[in-house]
């Protein structure tokens, strides 16, 4: 059995696994939803999802949550980002940031992790970079054409691209290398019944 990553975001799937397949860990795609409490903090928002989900599946899992943080919107969307995403959208945003010179962001992501009978904890990581002028690029989801760093929006660069340099990319490596100098590749063989196949 491989480690299970709970999402329903097949998007997200498909960026975890390919840094998961670099670090060297087997994972497994648990396409389900779980609780996503109210929260400024997004440490605890993953903590609990993962220990409601670990609690589903009665094996270890892990979880990934994300937001936008717009300096000039006093942090807005934040932890409420797919909310606001699935509300306005891209354009919303852009329309909120129109005649706004200071476009500073920063995008965190924030994984957590859960095991049976044991608590779960969290591997957090930011980026800064900036709100776009205009949606660019055609990859990536959610917010990836309106937030740039180095010059690109994340949906200008490619998963290899967007993984080297992310908020996600660098939470999840995170997680993953702790979670291989502790549980080795992966817990038992992996799952040959995956939700999806890459």
């Amino acid at each position: 059995m491989a480690l299970n990553f709970v999402t329903t975001n097949e998007h997200k799937f498909k960026e975890v696994y390919i840094i998961a397949k670099e670090v060297g860990v087997k994972i497994n795609w648990k396409r389900m939803s779980y609780t996503e409490i109210q929260s400024d903090d997004l440490s605890e928002i993953v903590k609990i999802g993962a220990k409601e989900a670990c609690e589903k599946i009665k094996e270890p899992c892990f979880v990934e949550d994300a937001g936008m943080f717009i300096h000039a919107l006093k942090g807005f969307p934040g932890p409420y980002s797919k909310f606001v995403f699935l509300t306005i959208g891209n354009k919303g945003i852009l329309k909120l940031m129109n005649g706004v010179e200071d476009r500073t962001s920063e995008f965190r992501s924030a994984v957590g992790f859960c095991t049976p009978g044991l608590e779960p904890i969290a591997f957090e990581a930011s980026v800064r970079g900036k709100i776009a002028f205009e949606e660019r690029g055609t990859h990536g989801f959610g917010f990836d054409p309106i937030f740039e760093i180095n010059g690109k929006t994340y949906a200008e660069m490619t998963t290899e691209e967007k993984n080297a340099l992310s908020h996600r990319g660098i939470a999840v490596r995170k997680f993953l290398t702790w979670f291989k100098g502790k549980y080795g590749e992966g817990i038992g063989e992996e799952d040959e019944t995956r939700d999806t196949k890459l």
